[in-house]
Formats: C-alpha cells, sequence, structure tokens
C-alpha cells in the first residue's frame, strides 16, 4: 500500500502529519511510504532524515496524489487535489465537515473514503489516534507562555530586598484539554490561577491541580457523553459572561478555550468586560481562529485596546512548537494506520460498521 504525505501548502501551517519515526512505523507495517520534498522543513526535520527511515523523498506533489492509496495531511485539500486523488484511495486529515459541504462531496464524488480527525470519538479505544486532545494540549502550554512573553511583568511572586513582587493572576475559562495543560503550566510558572467550566466535574479537574475554581450556578450543564461541554442557552450563557466579569477584571491574564464543533464559539468576553481591565494584561483566545471567545479578537493577529489590554488572537498555536505537535499527531496518524492494518493484505481496512470509523469515516 502506497502512503503519501504532501507537504502542507497552507502559509499559516508548520505541522508535517508524518515526522520520521512515524515513517519507520509505517514502513514496518509493510507500507510504502513516500513524502514531498519539504514536508518537515518547518518542524525542524530535513528530507534526509525521512529518508534515513526508509521514506521515498518526491517532487512530483500531483504525481504521487494520483497513484497513492492513502494520503495523510494535516490541514483540509483543495478541490482540485481532491480532484487528483484515484478512486478508493483514503485520506485522513481534519476537515471541518460540518462547513464544507462543497468539499464533502468532492470527496463522495471522486469516490474516495475521507477520514476527519475532528470527528474521532472520545473513547478508550480510540485515546492514541486522538488528535483534537494531543494538539489541544499543546496549545494550552503555548498559550501560558505566549502570554508570559507578552506581559510586562513576571509570573511568579519573588521577595526581593527592594520588596515582594505579587505573583500574576491568571483566569482559565474552559478546562477541557488545553484549559488543564494551561492551569498546568501557568502554576509552574507561579501565578495564581482561577479557573471556570460549566462542567462540575473539570472544575474538580482544576482543584486538583491547585487552581481555584469559580462555580456559578447555571442549573443542568452535563456534559455530552464524548466529555465535551454542551453548548449553553442563552440565559445561561449571559449569567455566566457577568458572573466572570469580575475575576476577568482583577486578572492579569485571561486565557479562553471554548470551542463548538461546527459552529462559531460563543462570545465569553465583551467589551465592557475587556474596558474594565487593567492597562498591560493580556487575554489569549484559543478560539480566535474560528471567530473567537472575546468580542473585538482579531482572527490570526495581536491587537491592543485603547486602554492597554492586549488581545492575542493567533490561529494555529500548536504550530508554534510546530516539531513536539507534529511528533505527536504523526503518532497519531501511525496508531490509526496501525490499528486498522490488515497484516496479512498489507492495507488499512476500511470498515463502516467500526466503532471508531463509523464516527469518523465521513465519505465511503
Amino acid at each position: 500500500m502506497k502512503i503519501f504525505a504532501p507537504r502542507e501548502t497552507d502559509p499559516i501551517e508548520t505541522r508535517a502529519s508524518l515526522d520520521p519515526a512515524a515513517v519507520k512505523k509505517l514502513i514496518g507495517l509493510g507500507a510504502e511510504v513516500i513524502i514531498e520534498s519539504g514536508l518537515g522543513a518547518r518542524c525542524d526535520h530535513p528530507d534526509s532524515a525521512y529518508a534515513e527511515v526508509g521514506a521515498t523523498v518526491t517532487h512530483d506533489r500531483a504525481g504521487t496524489l494520483a497513484s497513492a492509496d492513502l494520503v495523510t495531511r494535516v490541514r483540509k485539500p483543495s478541490l482540485e487535489e481532491v480532484g487528483q486523488l484515484k478512486a478508493g484511495a483514503i485520506h485522513i486529515s481534519f476537515l471541518d465537515p460540518f462547513n464544507e459541504k462543497d468539499l464533502i462531496t468532492k470527496f463522495a464524488e471522486q469516490k474516495v473514503s475521507a477520514i476527519s480527525l475532528e470527528m474521532i470519538p472520545r473513547t478508550t479505544l480510540a485515546q492514541k489516534m486522538d488528535a483534537i486532545s494531543s494538539q489541544a494540549n499543546l496549545a494550552g502550554y503555548v498559550s501560558v507562555i505566549i502570554a508570559a512573553n507578552r506581559m510586562n511583568t513576571i509570573f511568579p511572586m519573588m521577595m526581593t530586598p527592594a520588596g515582594t513582587i505579587s505573583p500574576a493572576k491568571v483566569f482559565v475559562l474552559g478546562i477541557g484539554v488545553a484549559g488543564l495543560q494551561a492551569i498546568a503550566t501557568a502554576k509552574r510558572l507561579g501565578a495564581r490561577v482561577t479557573a471556570f467550566d460549566v462542567r462540575a466535574e473539570a472544575l474538580e479537574q482544576a482543584e486538583s491541580l491547585g487552581a481555584k475554581a469559580l462555580r456559578i450556578d447555571l442549573g443542568d450543564t452535563a456534559g455530552t457523553d464524548q466529555g465535551y461541554a454542551r453548548e449553553l442557552t442563552p440565559e445561561q450563557l449571559e449569567k455566566q459572561i457577568q458572573a466572570q466579569a469580575k475575576v476577568c477584571a482583577q486578572s492579569d491574564v485571561v486565557i479562553t478555550t471554548a470551542k463548538v464543533f461546527g459552529r462559531k464559539p460563543p462570545i465569553l468576553i465583551k467589551k465592557d468586560v475587556v474596558d474594565s481591565m487593567q492597562n498591560g494584561s493580556v487575554i489569549v483566545d484559543l478560539a480566535a481562529e474560528t471567530g473567537g471567545n472575546v468580542e473585538g479578537i482579531v482572527p490570526g493577529e495581536e491587537v491592543v485596546t485603547e486602554n492597554g489590554v492586549k488581545l492575542i488572537g493567533l490561529a494555529n498555536f500548536e504550530g508554534q512548537v510546530s516539531k513536539h505537535a507534529s511528533q505527536v499527531l504523526a503518532a497519531n496518524f501511525a496508531n490509526m494506520i496501525e490499528h486498522f492494518w490488515d497484516k496479512e493484505a498489507n492495507v488499512f481496512q476500511i470498515n463502516p460498521a467500526d466503532e471508531i470509523q463509523k464516527g469518523c469515516l465521513i465519505t465511503h
């Protein structure tokens, strides 16, 4: 079976779908692995590193797409490149299937089996291939490092002969994978952390990491059966926003992580709350790429408000640590391929009835 990993073409994408370790694993299964020249250039993996573990390096992107049995990539492909895939091929990447009707239709018309990484079930069996979690973990870490870098103050308390420096106050909104890592990282740097989530079990997890939980009575807020927070009603959301405002005003750093699959994320911090924050404070919005949780955020940019609050709406936070982000993402790809690998036929087995594939196989 011929597996092809093309180079990412989106200028903001620094990650690679396969790293040399993943390539070595796939070749060990019996696959032929081809990578496009420059695949790992932005995550510290030269072509030679792939060649050393047995990959073929090609400059013929279109020709290899047309002959590949399975294609791995990070970002969704263009309609043109879907049209270059052969019938019966398998394509695995992030696809944003709720918002990409034309792309999904094109996959179906091309008779390609398209697997969406976003849709992998959050179960114990699928944990090793859960790319959403592996990347969110790194995004949470990066959000704190970026905030620390943009502040004109420090995170830890310091007692000096000239006086005591108070620790930074960090408020984390949303205690999923990214939020938990943000809490842990901020605590390691010595900050005083407060956290909020609509799920009671998430607040308990935050407290286990040393954060203070902000508890707001919103009524029924049980999570989904896959562990995600449910979307709040307008009344619940407004109550949450009001309760958070006081904490935001007292915080040096606010990190928001609330994303909603297939839809624009909720606005959790409105302009009046931003206006109440102190000069020099920082807001990092991990949902900025899909619209943001903060009123006034500009996707892909950093802006400073009239009252001196820095709004950071960068895209691809995990791509800021591209080598490690590629390492864990490539492991997700390799683990998925290995899990469904037919050792006798040396192929990736498509099975729409499988408990994992029935969640993430979008076209077949």
